[in-house]
Formats: structure tokens, C-alpha cells, sequence
């Protein structure tokens, strides 16, 4: 039954490289090997022009159309979209306005977001400025646009907008600012659209009003897309990988990510129509999302633009607006770093983006009690050892079970390599011994197995939630430890972790096969190459978990009278 012991370490051994070439797979842009792909059916994009690759030049973002409602598409969603004839030549217009967590760039074309940096987040890359996020260059297209269809030349995110007098930037103690932004008469329609932004705030508030200007009643549609390539992030990590690509969130369907590669293959499951909810676009550790009121019907679409460029938004049809009346709907757009709780207070399932997978019911508690601690404590290193002890100290009698159980197999241990080399050649006889020692014993074999297995789901969702939490970005820990987020720079760390991974191996009994022995010690050195390259707080959490568990085994073992002794490999 000490097989039995060894065959589930290797299941669980087996799964675990299963699932690291599983996200070596999604890493390099291929399909997961395992999982469900999800994916909605979209209608083609179009584009006016020949322009080149997104990613090499900005053209092709602004030569886009309007996208197409997915149910109910219409002779003027077809259309390209051009400015409207009779529009004024107002010359294009880019400016920057700042608050106290954000600066942002506008385009009058379209009066849309086009560039936005975070004041209190520095790149990683370069510590002089703060993280971008919506960009238009040449390394990278990614801009909030909005814009009206349902008839030709509406006013679009084609459309150049004039401002509206006014500051552009805060005044005094004043605690928000206003840019508004006005169409020319265009179809007989004219849009005015304006920013409300806080300071300290993330989140947006952006009123779409419709006037008509015509004679008779209109039916416009208005639409908000995030417009993205699909390149993926700089730096990520060969060795883990997480989720970069639109999002759609609804009542029905909850959270649904979508990846690049089901909207290329036109694959795509998600919701299609909703009263609620929101779309966004999702990298690791930061998000866009354009929200709507609940009540209000939309048509939910992805769609890919260009050649390596993706669009993801909402389409909404307004009711009839008569000749010299208008039409106001209210909208948010969020950009900013995935904090969960600064999520949750913005819309319903926000918080989702900063996405656990499915141990999102383990990870949030965790996370809320890391957050506890480090508010108590005050630096997030102290606060991960902290939980990792309380962790330890919560399944302390699940422990125990386990090394006592280890600990009874190590006693018995050279009675049972002197009966298997007795009866090497007996194996059914061999078997009935064995089970006769545990049973005079009193030896439960996955006595040592079972209680460590019931942990495994924990710890890994707190994986999940060190992974996930952009807190852990530039938080320093102590001394050369300067940010939790990025590997080691000494590699101090995960050395350390390779040699208590060690200990921890040689503390526990060795298998009577020498071929299993040696594969014992295999195991945790190959595991201890990858911390080489994770971010410090996750190796952090794994050395403290590991100096916490060989100190209760050598405790066990002790008080059992069965000595510690470190069983090393004999690799003859």
C-alpha cells in the first residue's frame, strides 16, 4: 500500500505537468489542450481602405466601421462609416487631462479615449512613468470609442467633434471635471458627448445625448467598443500564463472570457443580447469596460476589426426621438488596476476580471483575509507569512494525521525493504504481507496522503490569488526584495526554496524501489527550476509553507519516537 501512497504523489505529479504544458500552450497562442473553448458568432468586420497590420501603424484603428448588431443588422450597419458630408472642416485635436490617479488623452475625432496612464502604478520597465493602458502607437492599439448607427452618416468615432468651452483641468478643490465634446448637424442628428471625471477615480462617467436636428423622428443606435490588438503582453512569463481578451459579463451567463483565437476561428459562445451587465477588455493586473444601467437592452458583440486587431462592445437602440427633441443615455467606463474591492463598488461582477478560474469560492476568502493582514501589518510580505501560518495553523491536526501516518510508515519502513527483497519474486505473497504488517501496525496507508490532499485546493487558489492581485506589484518585502510581482533579482529566494524542497524530501521516508527513489528527488528539483522564474511572492509563500511543514514533521516524528533522519538518494 506504500505503492498506493506513491502512485497518487505521481497522479498528482502527472497532472501537475500536465497543466504547466496545458499554459506553455495558451503562452505560445495555441488551443488549451484541456478545457472548453468558448466563443460568439459575430458578423465580419469591414474596413475602408488597404491599411497595414494594427500593430504597425494606427490607421487601421481609425478606418474601422461601426460594428454591426449581431441580431438585427441593418443596410446602414453595413455601411463604412466616413465623416458626414456636410461636416465643417474642424481641424483633429489631441489633449492630455489629468487627475490624481490617471492622465488621459482625448481625440476629438470621435471625442474618444485613446491613451491612459496610471499615475500611482509604475512600469515595471521603466520606473520614471506609470503604467499604460490604452494606447495608440506603434507598439500597441487599444482606445475606448463610441459613436451612433442606424442611418447613413451619423456621428461616429470617425466623426472630429468640437470642444465645448471650458477648463481642462481641475480647478481648485474642485472635485470633478467636465469635457464635453459636440458633433456638426450630421444625418440630421447631432451627438454631444460628455466625460465626467473624479479625481481619485477610476471610473468615468461618460452621458451619450442624441438631438435631433432634422424634421422627422429618428431611431439611432448608439454603440461602445474597446478596440485592442492581440498581442500579447511584454515580459509575461514563459512559465505561467494568464488571460489577455475581451470579457462579457450578464446576469444569465455571469462572467465569460473570450479568447483572440475563437473570434479569429468565429467560435465565440458568449451572451449575444442582455438587459444587464458589461463588456471589457482584460489583460493581468488591469482592465477597460464599457457598463450600461441595468433595464437597458443591448446587443452584446466581438468581432475581429483587422488583421491582429479586435473590438469588443455593446450596441443599445433608443427609442424614437421626434424632430427637435433628444435622447440622453448614461453610461461608465472603468480603466484601471483589477483592485477588487475598488471593483466590486462599480458595477455588479466587476470584481470577476481579477479571474480565479474555478476556485474563485476558496480564492475571494483568502484574499479578503490577506487584505485584512495587511492592513493590520502593513507590508504584504509580512502579510502572505502571516496567512500561510494561519493556513498551517487551520489544518494543523490534518497535518498531524498525515506525518504521524508518514511517521509510522518510516518505522516500519526497513521491516518492510528486508519482506520485499524476502519475497521479490512472490509478488500476490509479498502483497498479503505487507498488508499484514499495517494491519498489526495500525497503519492506515493513505493515511499520509488524503489529509494533504484535502489542501491542495486551498493553496493553490491562494496561488491564484498572489498571481492575480496587482497590490503585489512594486510592494517591497525586505531588504533586496523590492517588488513581490517580479522574480527574485538575486535568485536568493528561490534557492532557498530548492533546498527546504530538498529537506522536505529527505524527510521523508524512502522508497524501497531505488528507480522510485531516485524520481522522489526528481520531482521537487525540477518543480524548484520554475521558482526561479515566478514572482517573488509566490515563492515566498511556498518557503514559508515549506519551512512550516518540516518543522511540524520533525515535531511529529519526535514526540513519536521515531528520530528524523534525512533520507538522501544513492544514485549508483
Amino acid at each position: 500500500m506504500n505503492d498506493i501512497r506513491r502512485t497518487i504523489l505521481w497522479v498528482i505529479f502527472g497532472f501537475s505537468m500536465i497543466s504547466l504544458w496545458d499554459q506553455w500552450q495558451v503562452y505560445n497562442g495555441q488551443k488549451p489542450t484541456f478545457g472548453l473553448a468558448q466563443s460568439t458568432k459575430v458578423a465580419p468586420a469591414q474596413v475602408t481602405g488597404t491599411g497595414s497590420s494594427a500593430v504597425n501603424s494606427t490607421q487601421n484603428a481609425t478606418n474601422t466601421i461601426a460594428p454591426q448588431a449581431t441580431n438585427t443588422p441593418s443596410a446602414a450597419q453595413n455601411s463604412i462609416i466616413t465623416p458626414a458630408a456636410n461636416a465643417p472642416a474642424v481641424p483633429k485635436e489631441r489633449f492630455e487631462v489629468s487627475t490624481d490617479v490617471l492622465k488621459l488623452t482625448f481625440d476629438t475625432e470621435g471625442g474618444s479615449l485613446v491613451h491612459s496612464e496610471f499615475l500611482q502604478h509604475v512600469d515595471m520597465d521603466n520606473k520614471t512613468k506609470g503604467v499604460v493602458l490604452l494606447d495608440d502607437s506603434k507598439e500597441r492599439v487599444y482606445m475606448a470609442q463610441t459613436g451612433l448607427i442606424g442611418a447613413s452618416n451619423l456621428p461616429n468615432h470617425k466623426t472630429v467633434m468640437a470642444i465645448a468651452p471650458g477648463s481642462r483641468k481641475f480647478e481648485g478643490d474642485a472635485k470633478t471635471l467636465v469635457i464635453k465634446f459636440e458633433s456638426p448637424d450630421a444625418g440630421g442628428v447631432k451627438l454631444v458627448k460628455t466625460y465626467t471625471l473624479k479625481r481619485d477615480g477610476y471610473d468615468i462617467a461618460v452621458k451619450h445625448e442624441v438631438v435631433n436636428t432634422g424634421t422627422a423622428p429618428v431611431t439611432p443606435q448608439l454603440y461602445l467598443q474597446i478596440l485592442r490588438d492581440g498581442n500579447k503582453l511584454a515580459g509575461e512569463s514563459s512559465f505561467y500564463s494568464t488571460f489577455t481578451g475581451p470579457a462579457v459579463y450578464t446576469e444569465a451567463k455571469k462572467f465569460q472570457k473570450i479568447e483572440f483565437t475563437d473570434i479569429d476561428k468565429n467560435k465565440v459562445d458568449a451572451e449575444k443580447q442582455a438587459s444587464n451587465g458589461f463588456i471589457a477588455m482584460v489583460q493581468h493586473y488591469f482592465v477597460s469596460s464599457w457598463i450600461l444601467p441595468d433595464g437597458i437592452k443591448r446587443d452584446l458583440f466581438t468581432r475581429k476589426v483587422d488583421t491582429n486587431l479586435y473590438a469588443v462592445g455593446m450596441i443599445t437602440t433608443l427609442e424614437p426621438i421626434a424632430a427637435g427633441a433628444s435622447k440622453t443615455v448614461e453610461s461608465r467606463f472603468f480603466v484601471g488596476p483589477q483592485v477588487e474591492k475598488t471593483l466590486e463598488t462599480i458595477t455588479p461582477g466587476l470584481e470577476l476580471v481579477k479571474d480565479y478560474g474555478w476556485l474563485t469560492v476558496l480564492a475571494k476568502p483568502l484574499y479578503w483575509l490577506l487584505d485584512a493582514l495587511h492592513r493590520f501589518i502593513g507590508n504584504w510580505g509580512w502579510a502572505i507569512i502571516a496567512l500561510v501560518l494561519l493556513l498551517k495553523i487551520a489544518f494543523y491536526w490534518l497535518n498531524a494525521k498525515a506525518y504521524s501516518s508518514m511517521a509510522k510508515m518510516k518505522a516500519v519502513n526497513p521491516r518492510i525493504t528486508a519482506m520485499r527483497e524476502r519475497l521479490k519474486d512472490k509478488p500476490q505473497e509479498m502483497q498479503q504481507e505487507m498488508m499484514k504488517i499495517y494491519r498489526e501496525e495500525k497503519i492506515n496507508p493513505m493515511g499520509g496522503c488524503f489529509p494533504i490532499m484535502v489542501q491542495i485546493p486551498v493553496f493553490i487558489a491562494l496561488y491564484w490569488v498572489l498571481l492575480s492581485s496587482v497590490e503585489m506589484r512594486n510592494a517591497p518585502w525586505v531588504m533586496w526584495i523590492r517588488d513581490l510581482a517580479s522574480p527574485d533579482p538575486y535568485y536568493i529566494l528561490p534557492v532557498v526554496m530548492t533546498l527546504t524542497t530538498m529537506l522536505q524530501t529527505a524527510l521523508n521516508p524512502a522508497p524501497p524501489d531505488p528507480l522510485q527513489a531516485k524520481m522522489m528527488w526528481f520531482m521537487p528539483l525540477a518543480f524548484s527550476v520554475m521558482f526561479f522564474f515566478f514572482p517573488a511572492g509566490l515563492v515566498l509563500y511556498w518557503i514559508t509553507n515549506n519551512i512550516l511543514s518540516i518543522a511540524q514533521q520533525w515535531l511529529i516524528n519526535t514526540r513519536m519516537g521515531v528520530p528524523p533522519q534525512f533520507n538522501l538518494p544513492k544514485f549508483k
